[in-house]
């Protein structure tokens, strides 16, 4: 029985040596937003790490796009999920985080913000300074998810303007 418990908590220790050696390198080793492209220490303060049981982890500019990755990997079990605080820019646990949903800031990849803190004065401040309201991790994953075909439909709506205005410009640049 001791041999057994011991080794548990070797591969505990292992498992999570293994993760903050992977938080502490995110960035570069996930530099872009693999659904959105969006530069990732850009964004550190919205950033998210995942670490799947597979052993697999993949980095994110935002809740929104983790999420759209947790719908995608249905079958893979989530076993750490670390967020950028929005504060300190450090990677903290989503889960224990104090989140600010809404305010006067806007989103990540969203109309209505997510942020993320380490202490709950970070984000009673944020809420005394730019609006929203305190949430859990699981209010803003819920939130996350009831908006996400909104915020689907400003960002392809986004592109297709960019888009549109990169070939007019193009247009205009090959007339002279």
């Amino acid at each position: 029985m001791k041999k057994c418990c011991s080794l548990v908590f070797i591969m505990f220790v292992f498992l999570a040596s293994a993760l903050l050696a992977i938080a502490a390198d995110d960035s570069k080793q996930f530099p872009s937003c693999k659904y959105c492209g969006m530069n990732r220490e850009q964004f550190a303060f919205s950033r998210v790490l995942i670490e799947y049981d597979d052993g697999k982890a993949d980095g994110f500019c935002s809740i929104h796009c983790a999420a759209v990755d947790l719908a995608v990997h249905i079958d893979r079990f989530p076993k750490a999920m670390l967020v950028g605080d929005y504060s300190t820019k450090q990677l903290i646990d989503a889960e224990k985080a104090f989140w600010v949903i809404g305010g006067n800031k806007p989103g990540v990849m969203t109309k209505r913000a997510k942020w993320a803190f380490k202490t709950k004065d970070g984000a009673d401040a944020f809420v005394k300074e730019l609006g929203g309201s305190t949430a859990t991790f699981d209010v803003a994953m819920k939130a996350t998810y009831e908006d996400m075909y909104q915020d689907t439909k400003m960002i392809r709506e986004r592109r297709a303007a960019r888009k549109k205005a990169m070939e007019n410009k193009k247009a205009d640049g090959h007339s002279h």
